[in-house]
């Protein structure tokens, strides 16, 4: 049996594939879980996020008494450690260098504090961090089987693929869509895109391209394609090899790059809108 959900959240398409055995129910309940981290970590309308935001951008700390935005902190930290702190969503060019590093989380007492005003956009880590959350469920309520995409350049894959073995995926070239990037295998796993070109990109002054390390907008013609287990985990990586210098860029591919893509594209070719796209191969 197969069974889909189509739904407009954090700002793009979602759909949810179950496949198998499930609760009738399994999809819907995954689509709650989805939209209850969107209306946590929204920055467009009134939420935890926006009500977080107005103290810190005043230089001031708040507690956190939201679950959804207090679990993605705590992910948060983690990922800007392991990331060389490459992934902020703070990097903001408005406050200059102050980013994630303005911040003192205290997990104990549930409490931001700011040595200088920031504001947190969670971005492609909220998709990530959403189908995490969707995943979860889905496996609660017994699906062993499952494909979640979010805006394409998000996607999860609950167990393997209904016919057996892993979820294959091709990921196109940005500049020449016949052309394929890399071709990856999930199971269990999701994988994130990151890319400077194409759509996503017309706003880089709160967005992935930023280097937090020195407020500078990474205008090169980038792709950076991230493979882990959790979603979240997925989005902080590929963000981070965006804005990477060749260095950082080394230590955070090292050992990982069957992966972990990096790809510096050629100037001066014509960019699909929707670059940033994956092809499922049946």
């Amino acid at each position: 049996m197969a069974d889909v959900v189509r739904f407009a959240s954090m700002g793009t398409r979602v759909e949810l594939h179950r496949f198998g055995a499930g609760a009738d129910d399994a999809l819907i309940a995954a689509q709650r879980a989805i939209e209850a981290v969107d209306d946590a970590l929204t920055i467009h309308r009134p939420s935890a996020t926006t009500a977080l935001n107005e103290r810190l951008m005043a230089g001031r700390g708040a507690a956190i008494d939201d679950t959804l935005l207090f679990d993605a902190l705590v992910t948060i930290e983690e990922l800007h450690a392991s990331t060389l702190g490459l992934f902020d969503p703070a990097a903001d060019r408005r406050f200059g260098t102050a980013g994630w590093r303005a911040i003192a989380f205290d997990r104990g007492a549930a409490r931001i504090e700011v040595s200088q005003p920031v504001a947190l956009d969670f971005g492609g880590f909220g998709k990530g961090f959403a189908l995490d959350r969707a995943c979860a469920v889905l496996r609660e309520k017994g699906v062993v089987s499952a494909c979640l995409s979010a805006g394409e350049s998000s996607i999860a894959v609950v167990g393997e693929h209904p016919l057996g073995g892993g979820w294959p995926f091709s990921i196109p070239h940005p500049r020449r869509p016949d052309e394929i990037l890399v071709e990856i295998e999930l199971t269990d796993e999701s994988v994130s895109i990151s890319s400077t070109v194409g759509a996503g990109t017309h706003a880089p002054e709160r967005a992935a391209m930023i280097r937090p390390t020195d407020a500078t907008i990474v205008s090169a013609p980038r792709y950076a394609v991230a493979v882990d287990r959790l979603g979240a985990h997925a989005e902080a990586m590929s963000t981070a090899l965006l804005v990477a210098d060749e260095g950082r860029a080394e230590r955070l591919l090292n050992g990982n790059r069957t992966r972990r893509f990096l790809f510096n594209l050629p100037y001066g070719t014509a960019v699909p809108d929707q670059s940033a796209r994956m092809r499922f191969n049946d």
